[in-house]
This record gives C-alpha cells, structure tokens and sequence, in this order.
C-alpha cells in the first residue's frame, strides 16, 4: 500500500490512552513530591511532555486548530541543561517558548561545572553529553529537587526499555537496575530518604511514532531543525556530521550540502541529521512508519561506543 493511502488509515485512538496515562502521572507526580521539576531541552519528546503539563494544569483558551495556548501555571519550573554545544536554533526556540508561556526557567551550565573543576575536559572538542550528568546532579542538590520529569521512552534504547515509570535515584544520583521498585496496577512507589530523588517518565509507553501523531494533532510547535532544511554536512562511519565549530571536518572530509532533518536533539558534538525532504509532520508522519532504527540508534554517534554504552551513563545519573 502507498503511503498516500497508508497515512489515513492510521488510527489515532490509541494516542486518547497514551495522553490519559501520561496527564495520570503527572498528576501524581505534583501530588506526591514536593520539589519536583519538569527537563525541557526543547527536543520533541520534552516539547510533548510541556504540552502534556499544560494539559494536567492549565486550562486551554486556544481555538480548534489554532496553536495550543493556555492558562495559568505549572506547578513545578522547567529545567534544562546547557552544555555550551546547543543547536542555536534549539536554545533561541527553548526562549521564545518559555517566554510566550511565562514559566520559570532554571538553567544549570556545564561551563559553570567546568570552572569549579567538577568537569574536566580530555580536549576543547571532546563530546559534553556525557558531562552533563555532573551538572544535572549538582542541579538537583542545589534546588533540592526530589523528581524530575523527562520525555525518555522505553523504545528510544534498550537500557531506557529496562526502566520503569517511576525511577528510583539514590543519594549519589545513580540508578541500580537490580533494585527497582515494582508498579504493578498503576500503584507507584514514591518513599524516598534525605538526599535522593526519582526520574519520572510520562511518555515512557510511546513510540517514535505515536511522538509524531500527536505533535501532529495536537498541532505542537518545534524547533525548526526537526524538518527539512539544508545544511553542511561531512560522512563519517555512516552518519551525516554538521559542519560547526565543535565538529570540525578533517582535511579529507568532503564537505556537502544536504537537504536532513533531526529525528533527536542534543549536543552539537554527538548529534547527527538524517537525509530528508520532509517539511511537515505528515511528511515526518510517512517517513517514520518506514524507519527500522530508533532515532538514538541511527543519530547518536556517543551511543555507537559500546552496546552498554547508555546503561553505564544511566547509573551514573545521566538522564
């Protein structure tokens, strides 16, 4: 079947249950701690997730098929992680959005961590993303946070499939994957002591795909990055590289422009485009019905290192 014929037959009726669980969870997530803070890196996931809050909290005073607009406040601040290698496009949109909705922003900045010599560098270029796990720690301890909510789904990588709903940090921040706690019947188990905290995932349950349904109905701006646009780009072990400050081609790069999009967001140093003409989110809709790799999988050149590569960063508090 073509996909012009595929694309309406797509049912959407699954995406009614996918948003009742998650506006469910973010609900006992307010009711059940008192410091909790919601990680919004502007990528699609996060997008969802903001969405998704305004949703549980706010009251909706935008028109059908208008650009989402609502109401009031969320009861916790956003978050976000800079690490100095951003898309500018990501952080401009990530400003634009908080300003328009009037939120609490706060910020942790790995410079910041670099200058107190809690990271150390291997070289000026070296990949950040890793790093980030120290300043999102020392976020948390500086705010007392004890959740943070984040748009992580369990289709993304196989060490994010192992993780619950509820996830359960220790007093240093780590994960022990032998250790956690069961949710059985939609029952979580949110006790901690002084000094740790939990990781909440609302869409834990979603799929790439299901991401893009209902960024589509539910009509959720973006960072234009996510579609169709030409940019330099070098190949290497078979992924497009940007051409930018921290990504430097080497003498024999053949340096070419491309028409890619982002499937995911993150540091410069790590994040790569795909080839794509896709400029709406039927078109990105389409094209991810066709995918056989998750979008970590065919644009992170830092989850290439080793098969275990993200379970090790998770317990060590990466996010």
């Amino acid at each position: 079947m073509s996909l012009t014929n595929l694309l309406p037959e797509v049912d959407h009726r699954h995406l009614d249950a996918l948003e009742e669980e998650a506006i469910f969870i973010l609900r006992e997530v307010a009711g059940a701690f008192e410091r909790p803070g919601l990680l919004f890196s502007s990528g699609k996931d996060s997008c969802v997730v903001l969405h998704l809050a305004e949703k549980a909290f706010k009251r909706k005073i935008s028109q059908e098929g208008e650009r989402p607009r609502f109401a009031g406040k969320l009861p916790f601040p956003l978050v976000h992680v800079d690490t100095g290698h951003n898309f500018p496009e990501v952080t401009r949109f990530r400003d634009e959005r908080v300003a328009e909705m009037g939120e609490r922003l706060i910020v942790g900045h790995l410079e910041d961590s670099i200058r107190n010599g809690t990271i150390r560098l291997a070289h000026p270029l070296e990949s950040r993303n890793g790093h980030q796990t120290v300043t999102l720690l020392e976020t948390i301890e500086e705010h007392r946070f004890d959740c943070m909510i984040g748009g992580a789904r369990r289709d993304e990588e196989k060490a994010r499939a192992k993780e619950r709903i509820f996830s359960h940090r220790d007093a240093f921040g780590q994960w022990q994957p032998k250790e956690q706690r069961p949710e059985l019947w939609t029952l979580f188990n949110t006790r901690i002591k002084p000094g740790e905290h939990f990781r909440a995932f609302p869409i834990s349950n979603w799929t790439e795909l299901d991401v893009w349904l209902y960024i589509a109905r539910e009509n959720i701006p973006l960072p234009s990055i996510y579609y169709t646009h030409k940019r330099e780009i070098y190949r290497k072990k078979g992924l497009l590289v940007p051409v930018t400050e921290v990504t430097p081609p080497e003498a024999d790069d053949l340096i070419e422009t491309v028409d890619v999009r982002f499937r995911t967001v993150g540091d410069m140093t790590c994040t790569c485009p795909v080839e794509s003409l896709a400029s709406t989110t039927a078109d990105i809709v389409a094209e991810t019905l066709q995918v056989t790799v998750s979008e970590r999988g065919a644009t992170r050149m830092d989850d290439r290192t080793s098969e275990a590569s993200m379970e090790r960063r998770k317990k060590e508090g990466y996010f």
